[in-house]
């Protein structure tokens, strides 16, 4: 029953990432509903949803051939800060992480609820941006570095945190946005299971069984995407978000 709850989730997570992402929303509480403990449902998350954003990122391999510099530049700086978080992670307490949890869930809910704003918000504060030059070279590596370390202390919102960023350098094509994105956070994931597979905090066997099924629900949202409407399923991810936020927040008081 635990191994079918896992999958069904892992298979409604897939789904989710592949048509507006949020997937982490899903397979991660429910790890923990089954008994996991958080920092090793949070690493066993991670390796999970893994296959899936590298499959998204071999879809957007076209777009990484404009500007390969700057993917390896930004990769490298992922995989440091992937690695530091990844660290942290493993050096917290379990009843620390579980105080902090909240304030993780709360800040991705919001992110992903206000992305399209935030995005908006950034590029229309481009032209400012520009004439720093140097400044704003300084503060982009700066905060890449700052939702590196984040994503590989926690992971949840990630992507939409990076989309900011890659606002803020100045790209306007969402689909080369996206391209980063995926690539970005597929290096940090599979940067950060050397530290995880070293500390043995991966349950492989219910990694597994979630790989495979975010992969059966990444392929099958292929397929669907557009009959169901975007705004649904981000309606849907933010209210499970809020949900898990709230409950991990009256969890962390009673304790």
């Amino acid at each position: 029953m635990q191994y079918l709850l896992i999958f069904g989730a892992a298979l409604l997570a897939g789904g989710i990432n592949g048509i507006a992402g949020g997937g982490s929303f899903i397979l991660f509480p429910v790890l923990m509903f089954v008994g996991i403990p958080p920092i090793t449902a949070n690493a066993t998350n991670a390796i999970a949803l893994l296959p899936g954003t590298l499959a998204s990122a071999g879809a957007y391999r076209r777009e990484f051939d404009k500007d390969k510099r700057s993917l390896i530049q930004v990769c490298i700086l992922g995989a440091i800060g992937g690695l530091l978080g990844a660290i942290l992670l493993l050096r917290t307490p379990s009843a620390t992480f579980l105080q902090v949890l909240p304030y993780l869930l709360l800040t991705a809910t919001l992110a992903f609820a206000f992305s399209n704003k935030m995005t908006m918000w950034l590029e229309l504060q481009q032209s400012r941006f520009a004439k720093l030059r140097k400044l704003r070279s300084v503060l982009i590596i700066i905060l890449q570095l700052v939702v590196a370390i984040y994503g590989g202390f926690f992971g949840g919102g990630m992507g939409i945190l990076f989309l900011a960023t890659f606002a803020l350098m100045g790209m306007t094509n969402i689909h080369r946005m996206n391209a980063y994105k995926t690539m970005l956070t597929s290096c940090i994931n599979a940067v950060i299971v050397i530290p995880f597979v070293n500390a043995g905090v991966i349950l492989w066997q219910e990694g597994t069984i979630a790989a495979i099924g975010a992969a059966i629900g990444g392929y099958i949202s292929a397929y669907y995407v557009q009959k169901i409407a975007p705004i649904v399923v981000k309606r849907f991810v933010i209210g499970v978000g809020s949900a898990m936020t709230l409950y991990f927040f009256i969890k962390s008081w009673l304790i």
